[in-house]
């Protein structure tokens, strides 16, 4: 990536987690412009592209920026309510950036189902956009997509693989029943 006088330095670290290799990106300012799973490396430069073209970013390699590494790793040892306060910044339509609102207000150890994220934005017919949405989000885990699930309560979709759904979910204190299901 080139750089000129309005160019951004974007911040990267990659760390393991329990449920494998996590990429983070990071403005300068501290906020969370991605998060994801390098096995998934071409979902996140799809995201990295969303925040500026090649010409005006730069990716920096940065252990640990803002602290925010040592944050999601907490999360992943324990500490669940750590991610509620992380900094965000997002790109997207004012729709997909409702969804992703929202989905912050999904308390740990809770499940929405699209339907109930599509009223909770004021849109209820708009299900399938929401499931659309939901599937953009460029912060996983800290804008938590994963607890987002069907209206019948089976495991549907994920960027990062439904092991790894069941896994977050499991970690966050919900039970899981079936293999593509929650239990109550």
């Amino acid at each position: 990536m080139s750089t000129n006088e309005n160019s951004e330095k974007l911040l990267i670290d990659h760390f393991a987690s329990p449920i494998g290799r996590v990429a983070l990106v990071a403005d300068e300012q501290g906020r969370l412009c991605a998060l994801g799973w390098t096995d998934e490396h071409t979902r996140m430069a799809g995201q990295l592209r969303a925040y500026a073209d090649r010409d005006a970013s730069t990716l920096e390699e940065r252990v640990d920026p803002h602290g925010l590494s040592t944050a999601v790793k907490d999360y992943f040892s324990g500490d669940l309510r750590i991610i509620d306060g992380l900094p965000v910044r997002t790109q997207g339509t004012e729709f997909q950036r409702a969804v992703w609102r929202a989905l912050r207000e999904i308390p740990c150890g809770v499940t929405w189902s699209y339907a109930q994220l599509a009223v909770r934005i004021g849109n209820p017919k708009a299900v399938r956009a929401v499931g659309l949405a939901n599937g953009a989000n460029p912060v996983g885990i800290v804008v938590p997509c994963h607890r987002v699930i069907g209206a019948n309560g089976m495991l549907t979709g994920y960027g990062g693989g439904l092991e790894r759904k069941r896994w977050l979910l499991a970690h966050e204190g919900r039970r899981i029943s079936h293999p593509l299901a929650l239990s109550s």
